[in-house]
């Protein structure tokens, strides 16, 4: 399969999610429909904006392909009308946040690797695709972001970088290595949801 193809289907799979997810929580709080609709484009784009930026990557890569604008109106639509299970909000959040965590930390690497950046570069380019656009949701639907609430994102995306690497160096074939790397991300972050893992603060005694 084309490496570009593949890298197309990851982007799409976690701008689903991401569209999912900023739905879900526009919904909560009582959105209107362009507002969830505003929040999904925000969430599943912000963060793979700034990263092409930063790496002066021109066009952005929504302005191009309008497929992304219209994969993230008609998702949003479609949990807007049939999805009824507020209850059940942040379980759905925290599952479809995890999937755009492995997608766009997978993402976010392979673009600034494509543009020269070097591994410290290429790992924080993951990682603002990732969790930028799931922060500027939580800002804008008035809660306190995830990542900055001791959750394992940031872990989970620096974990899987470093995977991804390990596997470049050992000859792995592309989209296995592909494959692994989002796998891990994920069942990194699931895993801490799971089993309530959460980082530690470090406090000094006075």
């Amino acid at each position: 399969m084309d490496t570009s193809n593949i890298i197309y289907l990851f982007d799409m799979i976690g701008i689903i999610a991401c569209s999912v997810s900023g739905t879900l929580l526009a919904r909560a709080k009582n959105f209107d429909l362009m507002g969830c609709i505003l929040v999904a484009m925000v969430n599943a784009i912000g963060g793979g904006t700034l990263r092409d930026v930063l790496l002066n990557r021109h066009p952005i890569f929504w302005m191009v392909d309008m497929n992304f604008l219209v994969v993230i109106t008609v998702t949003s639509l479609i949990f807007q009308a049939f999805f009824n299970e507020t209850e059940r909000v942040g379980r759905w959040l925290k599952l479809t946040d995890a999937i755009g965590l492995s997608a766009f930390t997978l993402i976010g690497l392979k673009v600034a690797l494509s543009y020269g950046a070097n591994y410290p570069v290429a790992i924080l380019m993951g990682i603002a695709t990732s969790i930028v656009g799931g922060m500027t949701r939580d800002i804008i639907c008035n809660e306190i972001p995830l990542v900055l609430q001791r959750e394992i994102y940031i872990t989970a995306s620096i974990v899987g970088a470093l995977l991804y690497f390990l596997l470049q160096h050992l000859s792995v074939i592309g989209w296995l290595a592909d494959i692994m790397t989002m796998l891990v991300v994920f069942t990194i972050r699931m895993l801490a949801v799971y089993f309530n893992w959460h980082l530690p603060s470090i406090r000094l005694r006075h």
